[in-house]
């Protein structure tokens, strides 16, 4: 599946057992963007997809975050919190990553084996 998105705003919808649940997303496709990512951010509101990505650090960020990595089809391959100043190990299938504030994907229903959706705006 090609996906192309271009860095903006749009929606993440987690497909869990406890139906759809859509979430505020930035989309961050641009090497300059992913480079960014939540970098200087005390907060974030919704979530991040970097496209693509396969691993991320949290060196320089000021908050733990949570970190899901998604495969080709969306499908969630795991979720990590990172605290600040950490390297992730790069996930062999992912393709596309989520970050979001520490602890919250959880009560979106994200979790490994989910599907999510994104919807561009």
């Amino acid at each position: 599946m090609g996906r192309r998105w271009r860095d903006g705003r749009g929606t993440l919808v987690v497909h869990g057992e406890r139906g759809d649940v859509s979430v505020p997303l930035e989309l961050a496709s641009s090497y300059r963007a992913r480079t960014k990512g939540l970098l200087g951010r005390d907060f974030v509101d919704g979530a991040m997809l970097l496209t693509p990505a396969s691993g991320v650090h949290t060196f320089r960020m000021r908050i733990p975050i949570d970190v899901a990595y998604l495969d080709r089809k969306l499908n969630v391959i795991a979720v990590r919190t990172m605290q600040p100043g950490r390297m992730g190990l790069p996930r062999l299938r992912s393709r596309h990553v989520v970050e979001a504030g520490a602890r919250v994907m959880a009560g979106w229903g994200l979790r490994a084996g989910v599907r999510v959706s994104v919807g561009a705006e």
